[in-house]
């Protein structure tokens, strides 16, 4: 039993480590992930810098070269951001920023969804409102009608 707990215990240890190992990474790795995960590629892919998958694209390969020397350089995420956006524009990031004319971005898609459900519960109250005695009337003048053709379809096909 013995053997046994300390044969679960060392594959248990071994299995943390090889995690650890594989899911760490330096500070520079991690910055590079992240920055580069928060970018578009510039070819016309509109794909995450990271994630390009075009063969030879020279865009993302300069890019990812200029974002590893901003790192290298010493530059905080916020700085390196800042560079991408000066030399490639606005574009270059893949979610808006929280700031001036991309506020809009980020309120729009709420107002819009909150402006359906208001339309909505009111198109929903106006239905619910209308008086029950019209539409029983259409219905029995409906049934009524259809009673006198299924008379009359009797009549016709009797023999």
């Amino acid at each position: 039993m013995r053997s046994f707990l300390s044969k679960r215990l060392f594959q248990v240890v071994l299995l943390s480590g090889a995690l650890l190992s594989l899911f760490a990474t330096s500070g520079d790795e991690a910055r590079f992930n992240n920055l580069g995960h928060q970018m578009i590629c510039m070819c016309g892919c509109n794909q995450i810098l990271l994630e390009c998958n075009h063969v030879g694209c020279t865009y993302s390969d300069k890019m990812r070269n200029q974002l590893m020397a901003g790192l290298q350089h010493g530059d905080s995420d916020t700085q390196v951001q800042q560079w991408f956006e000066q030399e490639y524009g606005l574009t270059v990031l893949a979610a808006p920023v929280n700031r001036g004319f991309g506020r809009v971005a980020w309120v729009t898609p709420f107002a819009v969804f909150l402006g359906a459900l208001l339309l909505a519960a009111l198109v929903i109250r106006n239905w619910s409102l209308r008086p029950a005695t019209i539409a029983g009337q259409s219905k029995t003048v409906a049934s009524r009608e259809l009673m006198g053709y299924r008379e009359q379809a009797r009549k016709e096909t009797e023999i």
